[in-house]
């Protein structure tokens, strides 16, 4: 929130504000402690390079070092991104407190902030981030990937969603509140939001 909408929340806000933070960073260990699990359960079992079919040529696992940043860009600077990770993880964790209360926003920035400090644990503790999920045909093959990087994937897109249809972040139809009308709580504007999402369907 910023310092105006700070100081005109309404208590049912402020409230909902502080109920969002243990989902945040539930989700978000979720995605760190599966990720580094599923990371671990690669090196133990695979050499640097060393690849095990899963669905044929089409999905593979392979043990990837990533020294670069998403889906290999930028190679060798590890270490840069790992300080940049620190700067970003920092702002995902502003953003969240001073945005509106959403349990949109809630679900994407903790998808984001696991997968970036998913990433950043590998880049600072080895130098490299282990990639491991790697899909294609024949030569023709998607960058290699993890499961910090699927979160991340998955929390840009939510994010452009919400810049496409703002109404799902607020919980409501995007149409104008009538002069007078009270805001709908915290408890009405994600019931809405679910409804609206289940309607989609």
């Amino acid at each position: 929130m910023t310092a105006e909408r700070v100081a005109r929340a309404t208590p049912a806000e402020v409230s909902g504000s502080r109920r969002r933070w243990p989902l945040f960073v539930a989700l978000a260990a979720f995605v760190v402690v599966a990720d580094q699990l599923a990371k671990g359960l690669v090196t133990s079992s695979l050499r640097p390079g060393e690849s095990v079919q899963v669905i044929g040529d089409l999905a593979r696992i392979v043990f990837g070092q990533n020294t670069g940043a998403l889906f290999g860009l930028f190679k060798d600077n590890a270490l840069m991104f790992g300080v940049v990770s620190i700067v970003v993880i920092a702002l995902i964790v502003a953003y969240h407190g001073r945005a509106t209360p959403s349990l949109y926003l809630t679900i994407t920035l903790g998808l984001l902030l696991g997968g970036a400090v998913g990433n950043m644990i590998d880049r600072l503790r080895l130098g490299y981030v282990v990639d491991f999920v790697d899909v294609g045909i024949g030569s023709l093959r998607f960058y290699t990937f993890n499961v910090a990087d699927s979160a991340i994937s998955l929390s840009i897109l939510l994010l452009f969603v919400a810049a496409v249809r703002p109404s799902v972040v607020e919980g409501k139809p995007a149409t104008a509140t009538a002069a007078g009308a009270q805001p709908p709580t915290e408890a009405e504007a994600d019931a809405a939001f679910w409804n609206d999402g289940s309607s989609a369907r």
